[in-house]
């Protein structure tokens, strides 16, 4: 018998555990938990590898807008 179960449990326990500490960390405010992960994911922006039209929105200056469907 296995106890692949059990470490999935355990792995999952470990997860939740981490989502709590940073809820907590950041009074529980979405915003400001958004905030924090944007600026960490831009750590490792040269890891990701975009579709075009995430190439085509990234190259856009900030607070220019996009093509609208009008």
């Amino acid at each position: 018998m296995s106890d692949e179960g059990t470490e999935v449990d355990d792995a999952l326990e470990e997860v939740r555990a981490i989502r709590r500490q940073l809820w907590a960390e950041f009074d529980n405010d979405p915003v400001k938990l958004g905030a924090y992960l944007s600026g960490y994911e831009k750590q490792f922006a040269d890891r990701l590898i975009l579709t075009p039209e995430q190439q085509a929105l990234a190259a856009q200056k900030p607070g220019e807008p996009g093509k609208s469907a009008a």
